[in-house]
């Protein structure tokens, strides 16, 4: 029996290294088009701004690791470019065909670029290959670069914009929506990380997109608003597509990602997907969405090696919990925000905090703010946390409850430990969770 899996990010291989992991005979192949894998995308912007000291340290893995210590092949910078299906065959750019008994799509996404004037220049990049990476700090090396622009305000943009400064460029960051992090906090949770970042010396136009890309050969300047600015550099973090032209070829539905049910099968038999290119279901909506976050293709990768070794499990709903950490601010959120509760016509309870990590006289505690976003009924819907540390546990603490339907109530009287190196007597979640439930009592 032969496994081939197309792609070589979290989901490919993690389905890989579980399908070896329970059966020891099968057949397994990764074919990517890429020269490195088992790297971490997350981790390019801390390499650049050198908190990561090169691109070496974030590749986990080589290819002829995976042959042996798990007897997996690795097939690198080769591309399959087409799927027989029904003939159970990839087909490879050199003509090569590979039978397969069962397929994974793990392809990932593409950037998104957008259709305007100067894309091409040279000094315009993407984050989110290595190579990506590998090559912005060849050309900022290169081209002396001393001022960058970044078109899109979300995650990814903001930490390259704090990584691009933090190197000595002069960073502007330009966001078409009125906030920074629109998908992931609300205005007021944003203005906090805004102001943070602004006192870094970073500038913003917001409520403007970038509206061409200025230069000859290379990059010259940028036009926002009707006004040009100057650039060397210029970063497209404008969101991205999934990759779902292979599933096309053999067949397997589609609709903006590739539609697989709860077991990441697609519509062709013996084919799963996962990833950053399949749908998923939103667990408080029950609506189709994406999930490109490498912790989503991880488990999803475990549940598709699961099933092809027979094991019958299903993956969840999701909640899009996420975290980053831009400067010394961390950032997380999982569920809904107030806005697209209010955009989906869900009435909510809102609960603020602001607290500290630590008790007060104990050195090094820093500022947390942590934003709780209530149903009707008053269970957890949704949680937004910036601090200074400890933010990723309390999302994934949230997270649970937001799953397991748990009330405003409960989490006021939840029980939390306390020392003050590393708490504070009054956990942040519960003073929120008292506001929420103080306002509710009073409607």
């Amino acid at each position: 029996m032969r496994v081939v899996i197309v792609g070589s990010g979290a989901a490919g291989l993690t389905a890989a290294s579980t399908v070896r992991k329970y059966d020891k005979e099968k057949e397994i192949i990764v074919i990517t088009k890429e020269r490195d894998i088992a790297y971490s995308p997350c981790a390019i912007p801390y390499v650049i701004e050198g908190t990561i000291k090169s691109f070496e340290d974030i590749i986990m893995h080589k290819p002829e690791d995976y042959k042996k210590r798990k007897n997996i092949d690795v097939l690198t910078e080769t591309e399959v470019i087409d799927i027989d299906s029904r003939g159970n065959k990839v087909v490879l750019d050199n003509g090569e065909k590979i039978d397969y008994d069962y397929l994974v799509l793990s392809t990932g996404s593409t950037p998104f670029i957008p259709p305007i004037k100067g894309v091409n220049l040279d000094g315009v990049f993407t984050v989110k290959t290595i190579d990506d990476g590998r090559r912005i700090l060849k050309y900022i090396e290169e081209n002396n670069c001393k001022r960058a622009v970044i078109a899109g305000a979300g995650a990814i943009g903001l930490e390259m914009g704090y990584a691009l400064k933090k190197r000595g460029l002069d960073v502007l960051i330009v966001e078409m929506a009125p906030q920074i992090l629109p998908r992931f906090l609300d205005p007021d949770m944003a203005e906090i990380v805004q102001k943070y970042l602004e006192s870094e010396g970073i500038r913003f136009i917001l409520s403007k997109p970038l509206e061409m890309i200025i230069g000859d050969d290379k990059v010259k300047g940028v036009v926002v608003g009707g006004k040009e600015f100057d650039a060397d550099i210029v970063i497209l973090s404008t969101g991205v597509r999934p990759n779902i032209d292979l599933a096309k070829k053999a067949g397997c539905k589609v609709d903006k990602a590739i539609v697989v049910d709860e077991y990441m099968r697609t519509s062709i038999k013996n084919i799963y997907a996962a990833g950053d290119c399949v749908e998923v279901v939103d667990f408080i909506t029950g609506e189709k969405t994406l999930s490109p976050f490498g912790s989503t293709a991880v488990r999803q990768g475990k549940v598709v090696g699961l099933n092809i070794v027979g094991k019958n499990v299903e993956f969840p709903p999701v909640l899009n919990s996420a975290v980053s950490k831009i400067g010394s601010l961390e950032i997380g959120g999982t569920g809904l925000t107030a806005f697209s509760a209010n955009l989906k016509r869900i009435p909510i309870v809102i609960g603020k905090a602001k607290a500290l990590t630590r008790a007060r006289y104990y050195p090094g505690g820093k500022d947390i703010y942590v934003k709780l976003v209530f149903g009707e009924d008053m269970k957890i819907l949704g949680c937004q946390i910036i601090g200074g540390e400890r933010v990723a546990e309390r999302i994934d603490l949230v997270s649970l409850a937001i799953y397991n339907g748990v009330k405003a109530e409960e989490l006021c009287k939840m029980e939390h430990c306390y020392a003050p190196p590393v708490a504070m007597v009054n956990e942040p979640i519960s003073l929120a969770a008292e506001e929420a439930l103080n306002y509710f009592k009073n409607l």
